[in-house]
């Protein structure tokens, strides 16, 4: 046992948890109209709870414990049974297993939470609650399983994913797509603007992500060394590239430089250098945001309108978009001076290939599922609020509370 190693890895969690809860529920939550406000920061905040329960509970257990063929985790850590305060022999050598598994816990709650940007202020509350559950379970559980266990089958083909690139963007952003598409588009969408009710709000939540997101790269190294140091320098680069980005070519194309567009673009970079922050160099962290913001920034603003699909608060364009590009940068920047990998651009056909293999896996498995899980739930509750309810306000109809009074 270390005692920096541990003091490090609880910081990190806290950190992590920080991104969801204020964060993500801030940036959403300025993002939406004022009568959904509540609504949205409601369904941020009731994720920790449920993912944090069914995390102990079972999900847990699927995605790290003993492997079955490689497929999922068998069910000996159920309910945290045999999950204590000494290390684990593969899971964090030198902290509490503990630790470790509340350092996951903190990824599996952020994963489903991030999808709700892409069906905000259209979902029955009740939908939501069964959905991510089910979700969590045959899907973010078995990618989780699939990448990071031990004997997961496609780590065992030498994919990587350093901090959930894959497991966690990919597969939320792919699922928000399909959420969005098979919701439909929100009442008088393409007819009327539909703009955010408080941009800093949206701010407030993108810094506080900014700074959770150290946690969740750094942090995972699992370690305080000099891993954790090189993931939060690739973090800080791609980051700030990435926003600059993002704000210069909205500049160009639309004539002015916005702050939803630098909060926008600095997370499109936190999300593409996930999965690669343990493998690169500082430059090629750079890099990786540049591309990303100018990426994220097309699908946004280009892509989007032009497909004709209401991804609210661009979940898929940011988080899909943002993390299927970091993933495949692995196998380009990948350097074996940092992290041990070796991408394309430093002599390693095969793990861009293999990064590649990961992210039609990735995609293909969310997608079906998701829409699988959608029509089920659907066919039980119906997912979509009714048009009354969606024109009132999903504060006044969901949680029967209003954000804003007026005092008379």
């Amino acid at each position: 046992m270390n005692s920096g190693d541990t003091a490090w890895v609880l910081t990190a969690t806290a950190l992590v948890l920080l991104m969801t809860i204020p964060g993500l529920a801030f940036f959403y939550g300025g993002l939406v109209r004022r009568k959904n406000v509540l609504s949205i920061m409601m369904q941020c905040f009731i994720v920790v709870c449920v993912i944090s329960l069914h995390w102990m509970l079972i999900g847990y257990s699927l995605a790290f414990g003993p492997s079955i063929s490689g497929i999922i985790g068998n069910l000996d850590w159920i309910g945290l049974t045999g999950v204590g305060a000494q290390p684990h022999s593969v899971y964090g050598k030198t902290i509490p297993h503990f630790a470790f598994m509340s350092f996951q816990m903190m990824f599996a709650i952020i994963t489903p939470a991030l999808m709700i940007g892409a069906f905000a202020e259209r979902m029955k509350f009740s939908a939501f609650l069964i959905f991510i559950l089910l979700w969590s379970t045959v899907v973010y559980a078995p990618l989780a399983h699939w990448v990071w266990n031990a004997d997961g089958w496609l780590g065992g083909l030498g994919a990587i994913d350093f901090a959930g690139g894959i497991v966690v963007h990919v597969s939320s952003g792919i699922s928000a797509l399909v959420l969005a598409v098979m919701l439909g588009k929100r009442l008088g969408y393409n007819h009327k603007p539909i703009r955010p009710h408080n941009l800093p709000f949206t701010v407030l939540g993108g810094a506080l992500l900014w700074v959770g997101w150290f946690g969740f790269n750094a942090g995972s190294s699992l370690a305080a060394d000099g891993l954790a140091a090189q993931a939060m320098v690739a973090t800080q680069a791609a980051t700030a590239a990435a926003a600059l980005t993002w704000v210069l070519v909205e500049w160009w194309h639309n004539g002015s430089p916005t702050v939803l567009g630098a909060v926008t673009g600095a997370i499109g970079g936190l999300v593409a250098i996930t999965p690669a922050c343990g493998f690169v160099s500082p430059i090629s962290a750079i890099v990786i945001g540049a591309m990303a913001g100018g990426l994220c920034y097309l699908a946004v603003a280009v892509i989007k309108g032009k497909l004709g699909y209401d991804d609210s608060l661009d979940a898929f364009g940011v988080h899909g978009i943002g993390g299927i590009f970091g993933t495949i940068a692995v196998g380009i920047f990948a350097q074996e001076a940092f992290g041990g990998k070796t991408g394309l651009l430093f002599g390693n056909l095969q793990q861009f290939f293999v990064q590649g293999m990961l992210v039609i896996v990735a995609v293909a498995f969310a997608a079906a599922m998701t829409f699988i899980l959608y029509k089920i739930v659907d066919a039980i509750i119906g997912m979509r609020v009714e048009e009354e309810n969606e024109l009132v306000g999903l504060d006044l109809t969901q949680q029967s509370e209003a954000a804003y009074t007026v005092i008379e």
